[in-house]
């Protein structure tokens, strides 16, 4: 992989910088910060989802730090302008797993000379690493926000064997198929980057889908995980079997008035996610969703089975993001076993699956309640 810069300020809001740090894990992380005029401020370290960046937390980055901490925000391994990374579909996936990015993140730390963190917050698949991260090192994060996806906990040991979900998908009277076996196939990658209506159309299209924008978002619980009740997921979860995640976003693209009208991601913000995308595709963050579905990597996860996440934790979603219901159940087990300390759920109203960007003011403001800041 070709050697890169750190993000120009311009591409950046005020107060928000970049640069690159070797992580000791084989990584040389871009990293984006604020609070940094100020030495000694507690940590608040910010993880991303997918398709995103860094980049991502822009919105909440600067009043998080006027509240008196050091906010990261890293591209994550696979992500961005992080570096180091294998992005070959037949590479190196157990570096991918989620162990080693927790790996990753401590490496981060270290770096940049903090011994621990006032939280950790991850949105999406970075809820996972996030999640991890205080159930293996409490010490090290002492307290964990999890945004968009829920922590079930750590695989058991003794789990019923699970019916061919796929098979029953498929066998629907319209056909489906589930997007992150989907996302675990070799030509995903070339399907979204080669998209027939160009890359930023792609984006525009897959971020407006499951976005509040969308009036089809309108989540309630599902009774279990059978092909009957995931079929009730939008396509973005549960696709039409023939179709690819291209077509799928192009089916719900927006007219022109609607992406005028859209605040929370103006043209020339898309435009940055485009651009990243087209120079590193998007296979590093696909290989995170197959580390998950081959169960190449469960044993090592199950040893921690029946452990329990018990620092201080909260989960903020927006209210019309699918993500809190995608997996039957999850919630519950979070709320119930997964999480022992566990604050009130927060559901954010004009949101849906990228919460801290459609309501920035909102996401900073149930943050810093949590962490015992201003509310």
């Amino acid at each position: 992989m070709d050697a890169i810069s750190a993000m120009d300020d311009a591409m950046l809001p005020p107060g928000v910088a970049a640069r690159l740090v070797e992580n000791g894990n084989g990584l040389r992380m871009h990293v984006l910060e604020s609070g940094i005029e100020t030495p000694g401020r507690p940590c608040l370290l910010l993880l991303h989802g997918f398709p995103e960046l860094a980049y991502s937390w822009r919105k909440v980055m600067p009043a998080l730090a006027a509240a008196g901490y050091h906010v990261v925000a890293p591209d994550q391994r696979g992500y961005g302008r992080t570096t180091g990374w294998d992005p070959e579909y037949d590479g190196d996936l157990g570096s991918f797993h989620l162990l080693n990015l927790v790996r990753d993140v401590l490496g981060l730390l270290d770096a940049i000379g903090h011994a621990r963190v006032a939280a950790v917050v991850g949105h999406d698949f970075g809820a996972s690493v996030a999640a991890w991260c205080a159930l293996l090192r409490p010490d090290i994060f002492p307290a964990v926000a999890l945004m968009s996806a829920p922590f079930a906990g750590p695989p058991g040991r003794r789990r019923a064997a699970q019916p061919d979900i796929h098979a029953a998908l498929a066998a629907l009277p319209r056909p489906r198929k589930h997007y992150q076996w989907y996302y675990s196939t070799r030509d995903v990658d070339a399907d979204m980057r080669g998209a027939p209506q160009g890359l930023h159309d792609f984006l525009r299209g897959y971020y407006h889908h499951k976005s509040a924008d969308w009036p089809g978002n309108q989540p309630f619980p599902l009774a279990g995980w059978t092909a009957e009740e995931l079929a009730k997921l939008p396509t973005y979860y549960i696709m039409d079997l023939d179709a690819d995640m291209a077509a799928t976003a192009a089916a719900e693209m927006p007219d022109a008035a609607q992406v005028a009208a859209c605040r929370w991601l103006p043209e020339a913000e898309l435009a940055v996610y485009a651009a990243e995308y087209a120079r590193t595709g998007f296979q590093g963050g696909l290989q995170w969703y197959r580390c998950r579905t081959s169960g190449r990597f469960d044993a090592e996860l199950e040893v921690f089975a029946g452990r329990s996440i018990d620092v201080p934790s909260c989960f903020i979603s927006g209210a019309a993001d699918w993500g809190v219901h995608q997996a039957p159940g999850a919630l519950q087990r979070m709320q119930g076993t997964a999480c022992t300390c566990m604050a009130p759920v927060a559901l954010i109203q004009g949101a849906g699956h990228w919460v801290q960007q459609e309501q920035p003011d909102e996401v900073v403001r149930r943050l810093l309640g949590f962490l015992g800041g201003p509310a």
